[in-house]
């Protein structure tokens, strides 16, 4: 019973602190690790630790970041609690979010594409081996082939001396 004596110990010191060293793509995820310091309705506290050198903050904030910081006489190297730099955070944040959005919304978009592909290849798959004997199929996928690469490479617009035929 060594955890709830922990328990009890850490309850005894205003529970749980949480350091996040620099804040994830996702606020979601960092709701997460807020939420770590204070569960059940046991006491704690979080606290994050971030350098305008860090991935979200270098791609998304760290010019706008850097001029609130200039504009309130902020110096390098100083703790900044300001509501300001928070907003701007979690705007960067947000950017990010909809940035992933629209990456999952695409792959979601050839996923479909993909689907549909499938469905058809089986389809042929099935019919060949349902009805045998392919040869008028064949044929005419032969004669399209055929008449896309005559206007492709020989196209009736196009005079026979300029003709692709190599």
């Amino acid at each position: 019973l060594d955890v709830q004596r922990e328990h009890e110990e850490v309850i005894g010191l205003v529970g749980l602190h949480i350091l996040g060293t620099e804040r994830h793509e996702s606020r979601r995820i960092d709701n997460q690790l807020r939420g770590r310091s204070g569960r059940q309705g046991d006491p704690g506290t979080s606290r994050f630790y971030l350098s305008l050198e860090d991935d979200l903050m270098r791609i998304f904030a760290s010019e706008k970041v850097s001029s609130i910081m200039q504009r309130l006489g902020m110096e390098e190297g100083v703790p900044i609690e300001s509501r300001l730099i928070s907003k701007r955070i979690e705007a960067a944040q947000k950017q990010v979010e909809g940035h992933n959005f629209t990456i999952r919304k695409h792959l979601l978009e050839y996923d479909d594409v993909m689907n549909q592909q499938r469905k058809t290849i089986y389809g042929l798959r099935k019919k060949f081996l349902e009805e045998g004997d392919q040869k008028e199929y064949l044929l005419g996928l032969t004669e399209d082939i055929i008449a896309d690469l005559l206007e492709e490479h020989c196209n009736a617009e196009v005079s026979p001396a300029d003709w692709n035929i190599e």
